[in-house]
């Protein structure tokens, strides 16, 4: 049997030059979910993370925090998808808006936009492109007994929420319950799968509680 503990990167740093820093807030939130994680007994098989920095530095400092001796190590198909470039598509010749209300309204007309499939020549990696990556993902995170914590994003996590949840779900579909996860999700929270004998399941979605109300953040 095995478990699969997707956690959500640390808050980054919206609105900087770079938002793919874990702002301190983030690396804060980190820490506190290591020392959360070892206080509940979870010893890991492995730590897994995207290429993103904030996931990177994400399963770094909790691992840390935690004392695990495993050495986090990376796999791509965790990555977020591209939200610049499915942004950029939705507003092309506008500055997307600096405001974070403004800019969550945008966010979610434009990868409705995105995951909705008639526009897919238009980006680099497609809706259904995405959510194949993360099933490859997942299946990997999956093999092997154990519990392996991934330090992923949002997108990542709400896809294979909704994959578990519709499994026989067309691209819309999933897209539309994918969009209702990830619009909710907290900043190092906790999200479980179980590999057990009966199959794949979500066990837990947006676990979060370890956080004090003023480390809650969901951008």
């Amino acid at each position: 049997m095995g478990m699969v503990l997707l956690v959500r990167h640390g808050q980054a740093s919206f609105g900087a030059d770079d938002y793919d820093v874990l702002s301190e807030t983030g690396r804060e939130q980190s820490r506190v979910l290591g020392r959360f994680l070892a206080g509940a007994g979870v010893t890991p098989r492995a730590v897994v993370h995207g290429a993103m920095k904030r996931q990177r530095d994400t399963a770094t400092a909790l691992a840390s925090a935690a004392g695990w001796d495993v050495v986090p190590s990376l796999d791509e198909g965790w990555d977020e998808f591209d939200h610049l470039a499915v942004v950029a598509r939705a507003v092309e010749g506008v500055d997307p808006p600096a405001d974070r209300r403004a800019f969550q309204q945008l966010f979610e007309d434009a990868t409705g936009r995105w995951v909705g499939g008639e526009h897919d020549d238009e980006y680099d990696e497609t809706w259904s492109g995405f959510v194949a990556r993360v099933g490859a993902a997942l299946d990997g995170a999956c093999a092997g007994d154990g519990v392996t914590v991934v330090a992923s994003s949002g997108g990542p996590i709400a896809a294979v929420c909704a994959m578990l949840v519709d499994r026989a779900g067309t691209p819309a579909e999933l897209g539309r319950l994918w969009a209702s996860f990830n619009t909710v999700i907290a900043n190092s929270s906790v999200t479980r799968v179980l590999e057990g004998s009966t199959g794949r399941r979500l066990l837990t979605f947006n676990e979060h509680a370890h956080l004090p109300r003023d480390l809650v953040t969901y951008r």
